[in-house]
């Protein structure tokens, strides 16, 4: 049998083993638990508090919508989805009919308005001689108002001599009627004088009115200033650029999306049939919480990982801009907070990130990939 005295300072020296080993494992395990701390406030130091990052980000781009400026029916579709189309290229060409029919009409009343033109200048160079005219006429019916009243005046000579004669019998009654009936005819014949004198001045008046008109429709023009020909040349030139939108073209580069149309189909304007997005120029629209952007502001650089490379590529970039409010603001229906029942949740504004083209052209991204973002907050 065992000594108990023996067995006693053996338990002792296990027990205090054990504990001499849970000192030296909890004193390891604080040195741990100090490096890390060391290391996490350094890293904070020189690295965390100048630098915000989110998950909350997506790749976005200045989208263009293609809609027809002309209504008619689609003869030939030149694109599908995922073409990669450069500006200027052809999408799509509408029937031409209708526009060439209005073309060649514009072009006729161009033509009408131009010789309406000259003609309202031959017109003043012909109501012109007509004024002339009318102030021969007027002038010739002055002479005959003259040559009317000399005779008024010799027929009332007569009529009194022989009227001083007729009480001595000294002129017989038919020569005393004769004179008197010269008399009256040489009184009508004043009054016919004078009313083709008053005829003549109107006329004139009347010519000299309708050249006065024409000249105002034509003073200080020319054909090419002439309102009506102004007009005209509007209406051809809209003629013209209706023919030129049956063709539709790309206005900017990039994939084109969300094609809606097909041959035959007849659009009206306004319609969307597609859309081209620039995958040249996409940017990245990251959503931070409102408390990452008290230090946050434009022009500071930014990193940005896409999912779909992995770590393998980082992005470089800059803040180009930071919302106007927050998303939950800007939605189609806001939250009403007004109605009692409101719980405080933390908003995110969306900040709009640019990056790097040759970066983007290298790897190219494609809307609404996820993307993770990191701004660098110590630069100015």
């Amino acid at each position: 049998m065992s000594d108990p005295e023996t067995t006693a300072a053996d338990a002792e020296l296990q027990r205090t083993e054990q504990l001499t080993k849970r000192r030296l494992w909890l004193t390891r395990l604080g040195m741990v638990l100090a490096a890390g701390a060391a290391i996490w406030l350094l890293w904070y130091l020189l690295f965390g508090r100048n630098h915000t990052s989110t998950d909350d980000a997506y790749v976005n781009a200045e989208v263009a919508q293609v809609t027809p400026l002309y209504s008619a029916a689609v003869t030939v579709v030149h694109v599908r989805d995922t073409d990669v189309v450069k500006p200027g290229d052809v999408l799509l060409e509408l029937d031409p009919t209708n526009a060439r029919i209005a073309l060649a009409q514009a072009e006729a009343d161009m033509a009408a308005a131009q010789r309406r033109f000259r003609q309202a200048l031959a017109n003043g160079d012909a109501l012109g001689a007509q004024v002339g005219a009318r102030g021969a006429d007027a002038a010739r019916a002055d002479a005959q108002l003259a040559a009317a009243q000399a005779d008024l005046d010799k027929a009332r000579l007569d009529l009194a001599r022989r009227e001083a004669l007729a009480a001595s019998g000294g002129v017989s009654g038919e020569e005393l009627s004769a004179a008197r009936r010269g008399f009256a005819s040489a009184q009508a014949g004043v009054a016919a004088a004078r009313a083709a004198l008053a005829e003549a001045h109107a006329a004139t008046r009347s010519a000299a009115s309708q050249q006065a008109a024409n000249d105002a429709l034509v003073k200080g023009l020319t054909e090419a200033t002439d309102p009506g020909v102004l007009a005209a040349k509007a209406r051809l030139d809209a003629a013209r650029l209706d023919l030129d939108r049956t063709v539709i073209r790309a206005a900017i580069g990039g994939v084109i999306t969300r094609r809606q149309v097909q041959v035959g189909q007849r659009v009206t304007v306004g319609s969307p049939v597609m859309t081209i997005v620039p995958t040249g120029t996409v940017y990245v629209e990251a959503n931070f919480k409102e408390r990452q952007l008290r230090r946050m502001k434009v022009g500071q650089p930014a990193e940005v990982v896409a999912d779909i490379y992995g770590g393998s590529v980082t992005y470089h970039g800059k803040v180009a801009g930071l919302g106007g409010g927050t998303g939950s603001a800007m939605a189609i229906l806001p939250a009403q907070n007004a109605t009692g029942n409101w719980i405080k949740v933390v908003q995110r504004v969306p900040v709009r990130v640019e990056l790097d083209p040759k970066e983007l052209a290298e790897h190219p991204l494609r809307v609404g990939l996820s993307t993770e973002v990191t701004v660098d907050l110590s630069a100015n």
